[in-house]
């Protein structure tokens, strides 16, 4: 017979979270740093199973390369953070929220800002997670 083992680890599980960005990804560059679209080549902190996709959602930090924007950004590595997602996400309160595009915001490795302002709305999961962007949004839905 097989012993029991107790259960380790949390007391909880871990929050669901919503597979909205993948690698590949475009995403549309909601600052003024330069970039205008940008495309998601890995998640920064995830480990995940061998050929697993790495998933990110709202206020993850990302590693993009620049696709359309200004020749000297162009091809060029960086970090950025996703601001909104246009797959549905569920908020602890119940409610479900969408945007319509996905966007994020280029921040230099230690998570300030490229740019000096964010157009259109911020999600509040990213701006409770990344003080510095909550200085700069405008909107937050």
């Amino acid at each position: 017979m097989a012993v029991k083992r107790a259960k380790t680890g949390a007391a909880f599980p871990r929050r669901r979270r919503v597979a909205g960005i993948i690698n590949g990804t475009r995403l549309v560059v909601a600052d003024n740093s330069g970039a205008r679209e940008v495309m998601v080549v890995g998640v920064v902190g995830v480990k995940t199973r061998l050929r697993r996709v790495p998933f990110a959602t709202v206020g993850d930090m990302v590693i993009v390369t620049v696709k359309k924007g200004n020749p000297e950004l162009r091809g060029q590595i960086s970090r950025a953070i996703i601001v909104r997602q246009k797959k549905p996400f569920k908020r602890p309160d119940g409610t479900w929220i969408a945007f319509e595009d996905n966007a994020c915001v280029l921040v230099n490795p230690d998570g300030t800002p490229k740019g000096k302002e964010i157009r259109g709305p911020v999600a509040r999961e990213a701006v409770e997670r990344w003080p510095q962007i909550a200085n700069m949004a405008t909107i937050v839905i």
